[in-house]
């Protein structure tokens, strides 16, 4: 997020990309290759204007070392300790270029992962979770530079077999930064935590905040975050509506301090629907290239 709040970012790499339809459709004719399902999905959220980007690859439009993501014509790569991510993008559903440069400078890095089910088919590492981000888009032309967190998702199966949902949300604090888990399993129980990640790269686990509850999307999707007790947490923006995600800017208090929050819910029981799963590719097209 920008210093004044007035523009937002995220950029994901995919490889296996775990919300698209043609991976799932491989998947139940039992030709899937994970390789052969990336992407780089940029949500730019411009003053009140949204762009978004997600076109699938196949495995000839991939390439890594230790340092690099390269996706098409997207690239993400280390150096020197900064994280530079090149956009070259087109818009979905009404096409347009999305090009930029986004560099991120991390406060710290963390280099520890947490599994987020029994078996440990699925983890999650904040890889970056304080840092500062400088954003320079020619393509539409933003500048600006604000807040920022890495993180890493990584899984042995689809997370639809694992999860009904879940919440997870991050809050950029005076001592670092909170992130805040909560996993619905399909073997029962839920999986919930609790982290302030300081700028040092140390991590320190609390006690859970109260639950509450804010208002469903248009999509009728539940969002839930956890606040200090006794103290209101307000939904700001609606950032992302989709039939099974919504991305959202809230305000919360946390270990005593108040202040924005980025937010997502994610229902997979939603996703895995035929009917969701049709309407993806209006959003999530795919190269053939």
């Amino acid at each position: 997020m920008s210093s004044d709040a007035r523009y937002g970012l995220t950029v994901i790499g995919f490889v296996g990309s775990v919300f698209s339809p043609y991976y799932a459709l491989a998947r139940r004719r039992g030709r899937c290759d994970p390789l052969d399902h990336c992407a780089i999905n940029v949500a730019l959220y411009n003053d009140g204007r949204k762009l978004w980007a997600m076109t699938e690859r196949g495995r000839g439009r991939l390439h890594r070392t230790a340092s690099a993501l390269c996706i098409g014509p997207s690239t993400m790569t280390w150096d020197d300790g900064v994280l530079t991510i090149r956009i070259e993008e087109t818009t979905a559903p009404i096409p347009s270029s999305l090009r930029g440069v986004v560099r991120v400078y991390p406060k710290a890095l963390t280099g520890r992962s947490f599994a987020l089910d029994e078996a440990g088919n699925h983890r999650w590492e904040a890889i970056a979770p304080c840092a500062h981000v400088e954003v320079r888009m020619s393509h539409p032309t933003v500048r600006w530079h604000g807040s920022g967190y890495v993180d890493s998702n990584s899984g042995n199966a689809p997370l639809e077999e694992a999860f009904h949902a879940w919440t997870w949300s991050r809050a950029n604090l005076r001592r670092g930064t909170v992130v805040l888990y909560d996993v619905i399993r399909r073997g029962g129980g839920d999986g919930s935590s609790a982290m302030l990640f300081n700028t040092t790269g140390g991590i320190e686990e609390f006690d859970l905040p109260s639950r509450v509850n804010l208002p469903a999307t248009g999509w009728r999707i539940a969002r839930q975050t956890r606040t200090d007790h006794a103290e209101p947490a307000r939904l700001v923006k609606t950032l992302e509506s989709a039939p099974f995600y919504a991305r959202s800017l809230i305000t919360t208090s946390v270990l005593a301090e108040s202040g924005p929050a980025i937010h997502e819910s994610l229902s997979l029981d939603r996703f895995r629907s035929g009917l969701v799963q049709a309407m993806l590719p209006f959003r999530m097209p795919r190269h053939r290239g």
